[in-house]
């Protein structure tokens, strides 16, 4: 959401910096009618609901994420470049506050106050997200290029699960480069080591 061309994209780009700030309840229309300059109604006229708010945000994150996993598979076809350009992409989101974290992933942790529509977008996102990994990982075995210590599929979670962890890390820590540590040895390890 870099270009802001029209008050429902302003709105949806401050949903997100509030609840990367502080979750699903940290925020109210109000807070967003302070940031954005509008009235709360004219946020009621773009969406109705904070449901009807958050599940649009997070279909176009999900939109996002997908054309940019294209694009990064466009620049990248070896296997093991896809996966450091997907961390290289969230290491350096990592200093920046409005777009440190993935929205899905920190949604996730809330998921038993969540309303259903929430979950059910924030769980389609984990599993675009598991089957491209598994994908890529799959792709690598086949090729000889990545070494896997289980299946496929159990790796690639693994995987998501230590990028998520690694920016809950480095939010906890303060420190950007904490997700660099965690997530180039993860990778490191994936690569086959030939004689």
């Amino acid at each position: 959401m870099t270009k802001l061309t029209n008050t429902s994209d302003q709105i949806l780009h401050c949903a997100r910096s509030l609840i990367i700030a502080g979750g699903y309840n940290g925020f109210s229309y109000a807070d967003i009618a302070e940031v954005v300059g509008i009235r709360k109604a004219s946020i009621h006229h773009h969406f109705p609901s904070k449901v009807d708010l958050v599940r649009t945000l997070l279909v176009t994150y999900r939109e996002e994420a997908e054309a940019g996993i294209a694009e990064l598979q466009r620049h990248h076809p070896a296997p093991v470049d896809q996966l450091r350009a997907y961390t290289g992409y969230w290491a350096a989101c990592i200093g920046d506050p409005t777009n440190a974290f993935c929205v899905c992933a920190l949604l996730a942790t809330q998921i038993p106050v969540l309303p259903p529509e929430i979950v059910s977008e924030v769980r389609a996102h984990f599993r675009t997200l598991s089957t491209w990994l598994t994908a890529v990982l799959e792709h690598g075995a086949r090729q000889g290029s990545l070494a896997l210590s289980g299946t496929t599929q159990s790796e690639a979670e693994g995987f998501m699960a230590a990028v998520h962890g690694a920016m809950l890390s480095a939010r906890a820590y303060g420190d950007a480069d904490v997700f660099r540590v965690i997530t180039e040895p993860l990778i490191d390890r994936l690569v086959a080591v030939h004689p």
